[in-house]
């Protein structure tokens, strides 16, 4: 008897604390719904790798929160480019993500009139993905940034009706500044 009532105790407290660690997990994601992001945050260099716009330029963009951490917003500049003449060496762009109930989605607009609407997942603490609807018509788009050291890594990919793989338009890498 006195086995049984030492292992319900036992068993009681096991259950609270793994309550209480399961419950403050939960809040601090609840208050910090950015946490899956913040690798992101600060301002990269940005030097062309590859791509099928065989463009060769550099730039710089920048993530941070605004309008009181409900939004987290990329922001990029271009510096010398050179590219064939279908490219826009001008290029600019701003990429906005926000959280719709439970999970964060964004929005793409550039000075080309393009407009992406994106759901976004982390596959890995270091690594996050935006994902264009596939029901659209036209090309679904897929923006992926990885993080190795120092390194934020980006691919700007598309995938166009009737393909089964995602093509790499641009790529990119370079360090924290």
């Amino acid at each position: 008897m006195r086995k049984q009532f030492i292992l319900s105790i036992l068993t009681f407290l096991v259950t609270a604390l793994l309550s209480s660690v399961t419950a403050r997990g939960q809040a601090q994601a609840a208050s910090d719904p950015w946490q899956s992001l913040r690798f992101l945050i600060g301002t990269w260099d940005a030097k062309t790798t590859s791509g099928t716009a065989a463009a060769q330029s550099n730039g710089i963009y920048s993530f941070g929160l605004e309008l009181k951490d409900h939004i987290l917003a990329r922001h990029s500049s271009n510096g010398a480019c050179k590219a064939p003449a279908d490219f826009n060496c001008d290029h600019s762009d701003l990429l906005y993500l926000f959280l719709d109930h439970q999970s964060i989605k964004a929005i793409y607009f550039d000075n080309e009139g393009h407009v992406i609407h994106y759901s976004v997942s982390t596959p890995t603490p270091a690594s996050v993905v935006f994902l264009s609807d596939s029901s659209l018509p036209g090309p679904q788009f897929r923006l992926a940034y990885e993080r190795s050291q120092s390194i934020l890594s980006g691919k700007f990919q598309m995938k166009m009706p009737g393909q089964s793989e995602f093509t790499s338009y641009l790529e990119w890498s370079g360090n924290r500044k």
